[in-house]
């Protein structure tokens, strides 16, 4: 297995993994659930200042990306690309449906983080592992790679989102805290589903998890 930076030829099988990850398949087209993928890569891939992604047999297996809030630039062409797949998602009606789901989770995310009340000075903002490769070490690797960056710069703290429809515990597992939760129905092919969102912090020099106050 092979760490190093995002690069171009990442691109699909992380939207794959993106698409497995999130199971967008579950509540959506093919055609809609690709399209979805990629809205979301290419929103995370405008939205930070440290890439590593896991290489293993020559594809890519995972990634984690962090955002120092101060340094952050986002590209212009990786802005032209995020805006291309909106504008793809958007072009059929059922692209247009499900994106609800996306402002809906970004409003949340938003509600969390005022909630907590504290300015952060960097994000975790992507963290995914194909689950073939869960359980070998992969994304804990990953994991360390991000604190070392965060200590190298300088950055004591940092906070991420993630939810029910994922793997939340590994993040405890880190010595992650929870500070802040909240609860959304949504409607999705005349079902109501229920999903569990989560706000965690960890400072980047960790002694124990007495801090945890949630």
């Amino acid at each position: 297995m092979q760490i190093r930076e995002y690069q171009k030829q990442d691109f699909q099988p992380l939207k794959e993994i993106i698409r497995s990850t999130w199971h967008y398949d579950e509540f959506s087209s093919p055609e809609t659930a690709s399209r979805l993928a990629e809205v979301f890569l290419r929103s995370c891939l405008t939205n930070y200042t440290f890439s590593q992604v896991a290489v293993l047999d020559g594809t890519a297996a995972g990634i984690i990306l962090v955002k120092n809030n101060k340094d952050h630039r986002c590209a212009l062409s990786a802005r032209f690309q995020q805006i291309l797949s909106i504008v793809k998602l958007y072009a059929s009606k059922e692209g247009r449906a499900v994106s609800q789901i996306f402002q809906n989770v970004n409003e949340i995310d938003e509600q969390l983080l005022r909630g907590c009340k504290k300015t952060y000075p960097a994000e975790l903002a992507l963290f995914a592992v194909r689950s073939s490769c869960q359980g070998k070490g992969i994304g804990k690797k990953l994991f360390h790679s991000a604190l070392a960056y965060l200590k190298q710069q300088g950055l004591d703290e940092f906070y991420l989102f993630t939810d029910t429809s994922c793997n939340y515990g590994f993040y405890e597992h880190q010595g992650m805290c929870r500070r802040g939760q909240r609860e959304h129905l949504f409607q999705i092919n005349g079902q109501t589903v229920s999903m569990n969102f989560f706000l965690y912090d960890r400072a980047t020099v960790f002694h124990d998890a007495a801090g945890c106050n949630f």
